[in-house]
């Protein structure tokens, strides 16, 4: 009667063990290498990268301190977040995007004033 006993023991200890290990390999671990991800992203910030928030703000990094970060979300706005709430960091597709709002608005203007000019030294003659 021993071992019968033993022997439903186990059977009612199989299953969870394996709701264990179900658990460990879907839910665990998955969440152990976001957070390792995460953390290496917070560690690899630097001035000029641009970072979404987890409140959906766009910004540039101007300042990394130990726990926040500050951020130019428009021209002379800049804010104090807390490292944790940054949620992603937009990779730039070529060097020149790290320039900031305000470099890329002149290299607009300046273009457009040289368009201008070609046109009216056109009309002159």
């Amino acid at each position: 009667m021993n071992q019968t006993g033993q022997a439903g023991a186990m059977q009612m200890f199989f299953p969870l063990v394996i709701f264990v290990v179900i658990f460990y390999f879907f839910i665990i671990r998955p969440q152990k290498k976001r957070q390792k991800k995460h953390d290496e992203l917070l560690g690899s910030l630097t001035r000029g990268d641009r970072v979404v928030t987890a409140g959906g703000f766009i910004g540039i990094v101007r300042e990394v301190k130990d726990d926040s970060l500050i951020l130019e979300i428009a021209d002379g706005v800049k804010v104090r977040v807390l490292k944790g709430s940054i949620s992603s960091k937009m990779v730039a597709e070529n060097p020149e995007a790290k320039k900031s709002v305000k470099d890329e608005v002149t290299l607009e203007s300046d273009n457009d004033k040289t368009e201008d000019k070609g046109e009216d030294a056109d009309e002159e003659k």
